[in-house]
């Protein structure tokens, strides 16, 4: 028997809003059962991350992330295996990179479509690299009519990618977003860079970067001042430190999260001049559910 491989090819196959719906349907059946292995030396990662959600089958998704390995080698890499829900036998195995880039970016904008101002047309993304790209094609989706700024701590970079989508660099990341509808933050700092100040009633905050217990993205005041929501509690406020920490410091209550995916209606803005913070976790629910998706398109 030949297990199917889905490799880069199916990218063009795909469609950002189709995937928010799935994700969304995903929410809809039995809450998924998830495991995380995280394995350290410092500076490296390897991320193990499994789930199994009744209807959908199993996944493992195991990443290594290498920060050293830039310019020469790609920092991350790994593999991702589905197995049948039926039998348990394995399904297939797809791209690593393509299910992280629809699951990342596709968290993300399911996120920005409940909780982002409908009218939002100026998005700063911050940050330059392979994540900032795929967050410029999910939200263009969703926001036709958005104009982008690109802001990253390498001018350069920030200016190449923004002459690639169309947009504009940002010399000043304050300035920056303090004129945003939408702030989208994918970046690898471990101390936080937006701070609550910046911010202004309506805006809506995507954070994405943070992945370990030692990393944040946002300062205590901007936790403080936004309405926060996650993707999934269970992949978020005792694993990352964006959550992890000001909740151990009593900056913020685990009461103080309002909703995640699995509350349905609840994952919503509740005034156009709430301040919306959201925590895309990636758990490994969201690359089975991701991971479908591209085998019922492409598969």
């Amino acid at each position: 028997m030949t297990i199917p491989f889905i490799g880069p090819e199916a990218d063009g196959k795909l469609d950002w809003l189709a995937l928010t719906r799935a994700i969304a349907a995903g929410h809809d059946l039995p809450c998924a059962e998830i495991g995380d292995t995280f394995l350290y030396r410092d500076p490296d990662t390897m991320l193990s991350r499994s789930a199994w959600i009744d209807g959908l089958g199993v996944l493992v998704k195991t990443a290594t992330i290498f920060p050293g390995n830039v310019p020469e080698k790609p920092a991350v890499g790994g593999a991702v295996s589905v197995f049948s829900d039926t039998d348990g036998s394995l399904s297939a195995m797809l791209d690593f990179r393509l299910v992280t880039k629809w699951k990342t970016a596709g968290d993300s904008l399911l996120g920005a479509t409940r909780l982002a101002r409908p009218d939002s047309r100026d998005i700063l993304i911050v940050g330059s690299g392979t994540v900032a790209k795929s967050l410029h094609e999910a939200y263009s989706a969703a926001f036709p009519d958005a104009r982008f700024t690109v802001w990253s701590r390498n001018g350069e970079n920030a200016a190449a990618l923004a002459h690639e989508i169309g947009g504009t660099a940002a010399p000043d990341l304050g300035d920056a977003v303090s004129t945003a509808d939408i702030v989208t933050v994918a970046t690898m700092t471990t101390d936080p860079i937006i701070r609550g100040e910046w911010l202004r009633p309506g805006q809506h905050l995507d954070l994405i970067g943070a992945y370990r217990p030692d990393m944040r993205e946002a300062d205590d005041d901007a936790l403080r001042r936004a309405t926060i929501f996650v993707d999934a509690r269970a992949t978020t406020l005792d694993h990352i430190g964006e959550l992890k920490i000001p909740l151990a410091e009593g900056v913020i209550a685990r009461s103080d999260i309002v909703a995640d995916y699995y509350d349905g209606d609840a994952m919503r803005r509740s005034s156009d001049d709430e301040i919306t913070l959201f925590k895309n976790g990636g758990g490994a629910h969201l690359d089975l559910m991701v991971a479908r998706y591209i085998l019922d398109v492409a598969g």
